[in-house]
């Protein structure tokens, strides 16, 4: 289902930057399937706007607490299981015109966070106390290089997903003139 935004809507979220880009069209799909992602509304989109979203949760989860707090609240399985990584990649590819790009990077990393999270995912989505979970950052270490990882390149990964959308709007929204 694709959600209706307006150009001068994009024109002025464009304006704004591309945090305001994007939260532009994710808000847009997320209130076009009743404003929650889930298996059943999963359906009613298409694989551009699913990804859309996963880089979203994914972003806020990461830069708010690292891949511990992404995993921990239950979104492993939807980032590392799913062809999220591929898809990465293959926005990069298109969009820049060669294999070696700020997205297929970022692929990369999300394939080395998909090691770790089959690897412990079991125990940091066990349930737990604060201090508990505070203490999952010491016991896995190996995190910290991927949040470091991500966090230096977040501005150059999204303004790349914004560049890909602005090149495929018509994947992403139906747009008013």
């Amino acid at each position: 289902m694709l959600p209706t935004i307006s150009e001068k809507d994009i024109l002025t979220a464009a304006a704004e930057g591309m945090d305001a880009f994007l939260n532009l069209f994710c808000d847009a799909t997320l209130e076009s399937i009743g404003g929650e992602l889930n298996a059943q509304s999963m359906n009613q989109l298409n694989g551009e706007q699913i990804t859309l979203l996963a880089y979203r949760m994914m972003r806020e989860e990461v830069m708010d607490g690292g891949f511990i707090q992404l995993i921990h609240n239950g979104l492993g399985p939807f980032i590392f299981l799913n062809p999220f990584a591929k898809a990465m990649r293959l926005w990069g590819e298109e969009l820049f015109g060669e294999p070696e790009n700020i997205l297929h990077e970022f692929s990369k990393l999300i394939y080395k966070g998909r090691k770790y999270f089959e690897r412990d995912g079991d125990a940091l989505t066990q349930p737990c106390t604060d201090e508990e979970f505070m203490a999952l950052f010491e016991q896995y270490p190996q995190f910290d290089d991927l949040d470091d990882q991500f966090v230096e390149t977040e501005e150059d990964i999204t303004a790349a997903i914004a560049r890909y959308i602005d090149a495929h709007l018509d994947s992403f929204a139906q747009i008013l003139k």
